[in-house]
């Protein structure tokens, strides 16, 4: 396999911020990479979503002015990201890996090459050469100037770092700080294929590291291509953080139960549900492009069948898509900001604003009212988030109560955090936000 020059994956890594920075997702913004690049500039550009109001900061420093194209000023960003790399704690064994380390000179090199590759930053190799050059020079003030801000320190906007004080006051620095780093690679083992222990004897002599957690997920200790993971190919296994398999343990499944799978995509929660009970499945997405992954998932797992619905639909309105028959089980992984999943999708600090709290919250009321009117007396209704903010959260579970007076909640973990402890950077889950609640029988 040939190297890829870093003057490139520098420059593909520019593109990727640059589009971030105009409002497209990561994953989105990668897609058009080179595929002998993807890997370095995935890596690259998650370090620079992670550490971006550092790199903003210190690039308000270096010029005068504003940068003078988008392109410009997303390759400054990347190039002083990774000159900042030495100064950031290195934690040990996996994670140091993930994180981009290079010579300086090497960093300004490779940058003033990279501006060559596109007419909108040729004409300013002179500038990026400045600007890195000076911040090499003077780089011990500036870094102590820019240290002042708490987004800065933290890697995140003003409004969420105050918000996210305000709701967890003794912790909140914490759940800062877990997005420094990537979570672990979690999987979820295929029931229908295999079991646990039988996966993790063949994990043990591929020499792949593991522990077990929950029912179904075994977590690596150091994170592996999947194509490594011996019956990845064959469905015998799914990638799925730790803390999104509990939803199948939460539900009392059996076989027959009619089940929806309300904003499926991509379909983790689904295929779990499908491995665990022999149910009649409906998944509905409002995105296309977003169900047809559900479908590639469960035909990799085997677990497609005439059992098995997907349908393009709308959450929040039973029309046209519901067939007017009752659900056993309801299951409403709502659309969210996803606050809690920002060590995996770092772009998402950027993407969000503040105003995107109370409009997701909105929305996942109106979606909560059209589900609950499809739930069976007697059924069971789990609702999902992958938020830490309590406004999706813990306020919509008591609105649920406050508004169906049917509304019974039954145990469920409520709001789970991903906290670091004493000697580990990497909670064993992300932070999802669940309730349940069974609906009376009249």
């Amino acid at each position: 396999m040939i190297t890829p020059k870093l003057s490139d994956v520098l420059f593909q890594s520019a593109q990727a911020v640059r589009q971030v920075l105009a409002g497209q997702s990561l994953t989105e913004a990668l897609e058009s990479t080179p595929k002998e690049q993807k890997a370095a500039v995935q890596s690259i550009s998650f370090y620079c979503m992670r550490h971006l109001a550092t790199a903003q900061a210190l690039s308000q420093q270096l010029l005068s002015k504003k940068a003078p194209n988008p392109l410009v000023n997303a390759l400054l960003l990347v190039s002083l990201c990774l000159l900042t790399v030495a100064r950031r704690p290195m934690p040990e064994g996996e994670l140091v890996h993930s994180i981009p380390q290079y010579q300086d000179f090497t960093i300004v090199d490779q940058t003033i090459k990279a501006t060559q590759l596109h007419k909108k930053t040729a004409a300013f190799k002179g500038l990026l050469n400045a600007c890195l050059r000076r911040y090499l020079r003077e780089q011990e003030t500036l870094w102590a100037t820019v240290q002042q801000s708490e987004e800065v320190q933290f890697n995140y906007p003003q409004w969420w770092i105050n918000l996210i004080r305000k709701s967890y006051p003794t912790k909140w620095e914490s759940l800062l700080k877990v997005a420094d780093f990537p979570g672990p690679l979690s999987l979820r083992v295929n029931r229908r294929k295999t079991s646990r222990e039988s996966f993790s004897q063949q994990l043990n002599a591929a020499n792949i590291s593991h522990q077990l957690y929950g029912e179904d997920a075994i977590i690596l200790d150091k994170a592996v291509p999947v194509q490594q993971i011996p019956g990845f190919e064959q469905g015998l296994c799914a990638v799925q953080d730790a803390g999104a398999q509990l939803t199948a343990s939460l539900l009392p499944l059996r076989d027959g139960m009619r089940v929806l799978d309300a904003c499926a995509a991509p379909g983790g929660k689904t295929a779990h549900l499908l491995e665990r009970a022999d149910i009649q499945m409906t998944a509905i997405d409002i995105e296309p492009k977003r169900l047809a992954r559900v479908a590639e998932n469960l035909h990799h797992l085997g677990l497609f069948s005439d059992k098995v619905r997907l349908l393009q639909a709308d959450a929040a309105t039973t029309q046209p898509w519901w067939d007017g028959e009752l659900f056993d089980v309801v299951m409403a992984d709502v659309p969210c900001t996803a606050s809690g999943i920002v060590r995996r999708h770092p772009d998402i600090k950027w993407l969000r604003q503040e105003k995107d709290v109370a409009k997701t919250a909105a929305l996942q009321r109106m979606i909560v009212k059209n589900l609950w009117s499809v739930l069976k007396p007697g059924g069971y209704f789990l609702y999902i988030t992958c938020s830490i903010f309590p406004q999706e959260g813990i306020e919509q579970a008591a609105f649920i109560q406050q508004t169906f007076s049917d509304a019974t909640m039954l145990a469920a973990p409520g709001q789970l955090l991903p906290e670091i402890t004493t000697g580990n950077l990497r909670p064993l889950h992300d932070g999802f936000f669940y309730a349940l609640f069974q609906k009376a029988v009249v």
